[in-house]
């Protein structure tokens, strides 16, 4: 017959565990079986071993019915309370819960990250090891995927192990607490591999490493040797140590004179000078320049890492002489040599030296016997004057003016040597004056020499 208002409680009677659900309604239950759920606390103190749980239900049914000529009149019904039991086995198991957590990586950056798990069971865990998986894309593992096995061995009850991993966060990453699971694979008593619940971890993350110019200026100009200068500030978190700037990936008519420029350690917040020479070759275009630069530094754990976000902002200004000259008298005469004096004037913004200056003259005018002069050193704007010899054929035309040229060969604050481009100064050639015929008359004219005197004689033809 059916059972009606069928109803049932379970009590923990002796055992060590806590019976959640209290009582449990069936409703009218025929002939047959059924099954429900009583949610149970097993403590972490638990003894293992097998355990009877008192069991007191209740139903209501009817005993016996009485029949008339119509069907059934009346009938007689009862309710019952009944008791039994079930049994329960609490298994001798390892279990864990994680009780320290040392783990902080930065962004950008990679740093280890330790957690500490206790195995809070009563039995031991072989062979075990604990994996952990990221639950975010950015912050991924040494292997560059999002999760990383550790090996414990076998792990004794009441036993810590401290599992370390080396995590990961990308570039661009948000700051804030990143959940990972941890979770315990391992073999029991009977050998049966098994893996725990996992057991949820956080690690904290800081701001990305970071750098900023400020103060920045150049004294760059096409065909010669600047400078870039100003100023870095470590505008991250952390020290970083072995500081230096790379310029990269620039024109080649941009040359860095140097790989990198050390700059050294930076506290967070601390900014220093730099200078980084370049050569800007003859070819470079006039205008402002955005150069590439890299910012290689150690961390603190003495990685090498790079910050490649920063550009330098320089102008590179239209080529000049690397030599001003200026000559006091222009004038030559026809037929006549003399002594030009041409004032040299250093146009770098360094210093020079050794100093070798050349004349050359193309016909009518052409170059004395000294047609070099030296000058030791010459300072930015300094000047210094230099005297050649040169002589203007009879075929000068007068009131012509014809050039002479000059080039320099030099060596620089950087002792490298130089030829300066050809720089040109004009002669204006005059006619003789006095008596006697010009030198460019005297053709086909014979000149004796007798006993110290001069005898001219010409001859008609």
């Amino acid at each position: 017959m059916t059972a009606r208002g069928v109803t049932f409680d379970v009590d923990d009677g002796d055992a060590p565990i806590d019976v959640q659900t209290g009582q449990v309604s069936i409703g009218n239950f025929p002939t047959g079986s059924t099954e429900k759920t009583v949610s149970v606390t097993v403590p972490e103190d638990a003894k293992p071993g097998t355990y009877r749980l008192p069991i007191e239900y209740e139903y209501s049914h009817t005993r016996h019915v009485r029949y008339g000529p119509s069907g059934p009149t009346e009938g007689s019904d009862f309710t019952r309370s009944e008791t039994g039991s079930i049994t329960v086995h609490i298994d001798e198991d390892a279990r864990f819960e994680l009780v320290e957590t040392d783990a902080t990586t930065q962004v950008g950056d990679d740093s280890d990250v330790s957690f500490t798990l206790r195995n809070t069971g009563s039995d031991v865990a072989r062979g075990a090891s604990v994996n952990a998986e990221s639950k975010s894309g950015s912050m991924t593992f040494e292997s560059g995927d999002t999760s990383s096995t550790a090996s414990v061995g076998d792990w004794g009850p009441g036993e810590n192990r401290t599992v370390t991993y080396n995590a990961a966060l990308a570039s661009g990453a948000a700051v804030r607490a990143y959940a990972l699971d941890l979770a315990v694979n391992y073999d029991d008593s009977d050998g049966i591999g098994r893996t725990s619940d996992p057991l949820t971890a956080t690690v904290e993350s800081i701001p990305e490493q970071s750098f900023a110019f400020s103060d920045v200026s150049s004294s760059l100009r096409v065909g010669e040797d600047g400078v870039i200068t100003g100023t870095i500030e470590n505008t991250g978190p952390k020290t970083v140590r072995s500081v230096a700037i790379r310029p990269v990936d620039n024109p080649e008519s941009i040359l860095p004179s140097e790989d990198s420029t050390a700059v050294g350690s930076l506290a967070p917040g601390e900014s220093k000078s730099f200078r980084l020479p370049m050569e800007i070759t003859s070819e470079a275009e006039v205008g402002a320049k955005l150069l590439d630069t890299d910012i290689q530094y150690r961390d603190g754990d003495g990685g090498r890492r790079t910050y490649d976000k920063l550009d330098l902002s320089a102008t590179i200004d239209p080529a000049r002489d690397e030599f001003e000259l200026a000559v006091s008298d222009r004038t030559i005469t026809v037929g006549n040599s003399r002594t030009v004096t041409v004032e040299v004037t250093n146009n770098l913004d360094e210093t020079v030296r050794d100093v070798e200056a050349r004349l050359f003259a193309d016909d009518p005018l052409s170059a004395g016997a000294s047609d070099t002069s030296y000058i030791e050193s010459l300072e930015p704007g300094e000047s210094a004057t230099l005297a050649f010899d040169v002589t203007a054929a009879s075929s000068a035309t007068a009131g012509s003016t014809y050039p002479i040229s000059f080039d320099f060969r030099y060596t620089d604050s950087d002792d490298n040597t130089h030829l300066s481009d050809t720089l040109r100064k004009p002669l204006d050639a005059t006619p003789q004056t006095g008596g006697g015929p010009p030198i460019a008359l005297i053709l086909g004219l014979g000149v004796v020499l007798v006993g110290g005197a001069a005898v001219v004689y010409w001859r008609r033809d």
